[in-house]
């Protein structure tokens, strides 16, 4: 399996940006997926997962500003994040989730938020 991250970039507090993740190398329907973001010197936590049935769930702290999707046909993870903070800079990566066993780890895409 293999997941290819892009959309991050350097964006200014209250913008958006869309995040894009290519899924390939296993049935990707079959999974549930999450965003996560890594900080260097923290764990990587998960902020966003959708089952496969794309029931979804947030950490509190992007509740009403990110939204999980997925498109199954196209095998493809989104993450649209709105009124974006400071705090949200951080690395992203797209990964199985909600009790599955994370394949490797992609490269994954930088968000910057800063004026």
């Amino acid at each position: 399996v293999e997941f290819v991250e892009s959309g991050g970039g350097l964006v200014q507090p209250g913008g958006s940006l869309r995040l894009s993740c290519a899924a390939s190398g296993s049935i990707f329907s079959h999974y549930p997926m999450g965003w996560y973001r890594h900080v260097p010197g923290k764990q990587r936590e998960l902020v966003a997962g959708i089952t496969t049935s794309s029931t979804t769930n947030y950490i509190d702290y992007v509740k009403g500003r990110f939204t999980i999707s997925r498109d199954n046909d196209k095998q493809m993870l989104y993450l649209q994040m709105n009124s974006l903070k400071t705090e949200d800079t951080a690395r992203y990566y797209c990964n199985r989730a909600l009790g599955m066993q994370p394949g490797p780890w992609g490269q994954g895409t930088q968000v910057t938020v800063s004026s």
